[in-house]
């Protein structure tokens, strides 16, 4: 026969627990009966935890402005011996003497304070909206490797532009300087176009196509408003000019990069990691093979 939960003692007198040759044994009230635990209560993240890489790009970036100023160089208007001192790109320095470490340190280098303020406005907002779909490593390689490509790209068409007053000259101060976030910013956003296309995203496509269109438009019309101005001021030798091929070899490395990988939302991890290393030693075997080719040129 079956029996109903009333069959059963009420629990401040004890439960009785036996089985077959069993007498009855009583247990304790609480024995066998814990209520279940509470659950879990998540704690919020932190701010830092959001965009960690980000916020450390972004604070080397202004770090490093910070020094020059306090070593004496403009806030408003750094001459160019000011950036080099200071580890900016040129392609004399970088083919001729061997600086190559100039590749990577002038995109920590800014040309006064309202360059400085725009390149991280914008490094800003594209790396919160990029960190969760490629991971701080994704966003700390694309910034490193698409700013990495849009030096070498502006130090291949600075040594093929300028190579014949420098073989006039020989003067390394005949080529022009580049400093600047921009190349690793037009990366990031070259690297979100593709991934903002992906159907794993946990996004709804209209919202989707939305951001897409945004990060398009922005690469676009600042493309295009380097390339104006360029046309309208360039001259050669007059010092440090909006440099275009910076920006489109970054933007066209951040394209690349992305090709082969999946966002970290709505992929399983594993696939993600596997296709995020795929990516940057492809791009890094890339980048090798420029660089050895621009170390190739006629001097």
């Amino acid at each position: 026969m079956g029996s109903s939960p009333s069959a059963f003692p009420p629990r401040d007198q004890g439960s009785v627990r036996g089985g077959p040759g069993q007498g009855p044994e009583y247990l304790p009230p609480d024995a066998g009966f814990s209520s279940p635990p509470p659950p879990p209560v998540s704690k919020p993240r932190s701010w830092w935890a959001y965009a960690p890489a980000t916020y450390v790009l972004v604070g080397i970036n202004c770090l490093v402005f910070l020094v020059m100023v306090a070593r004496g160089v403009s806030i408003w208007s750094p001459t160019p011996e000011q950036l080099m001192f200071f580890g900016a790109d040129n392609a004399g320095n970088v083919l001729i003497n061997g600086e190559w470490i100039r590749i990577v340190t002038a995109m920590f280098v800014h040309v006064g304070i309202l360059h400085l303020a725009t390149n991280m406005w914008c490094l800003w907002n594209l790396g919160l909206l990029a960190e969760p779909l490629m991971g701080s490593a994704g966003v700390l390689a694309v910034y490193i490797l698409t700013g990495a490509a849009g030096n070498l790209l502006s130090t291949g068409v600075n040594w093929w532009s300028y190579n014949g007053d420098w073989v006039r000259l020989h003067d390394l101060g005949v080529f022009p300087v580049g400093a600047g976030a921009s190349g690793a910013v037009f990366g990031i956003a070259g690297a979100l176009i593709i991934l903002l296309k992906s159907h794993r995203l946990p996004v709804p496509p209209i919202e989707l196509r939305k951001l897409r269109r945004s990060v398009i438009y922005f690469a676009a019309i600042n493309l295009g408003i380097g390339f104006t101005i360029s046309l309208g001021i360039v001259a050669r030798h007059t010092g440090v000019l909006i440099d275009n091929s910076a920006h489109l070899g970054g933007c066209l490395c951040g394209l690349l990069y992305a090709v082969p990988m999946e966002p970290r939302l709505g992929s399983p991890r594993d696939l993600f990691l596997f296709r995020r290393r795929i990516a940057t030693v492809m791009v890094v075997g890339i980048l090798v093979l420029f660089g050895f080719y621009l170390a190739q040129l006629p001097r």
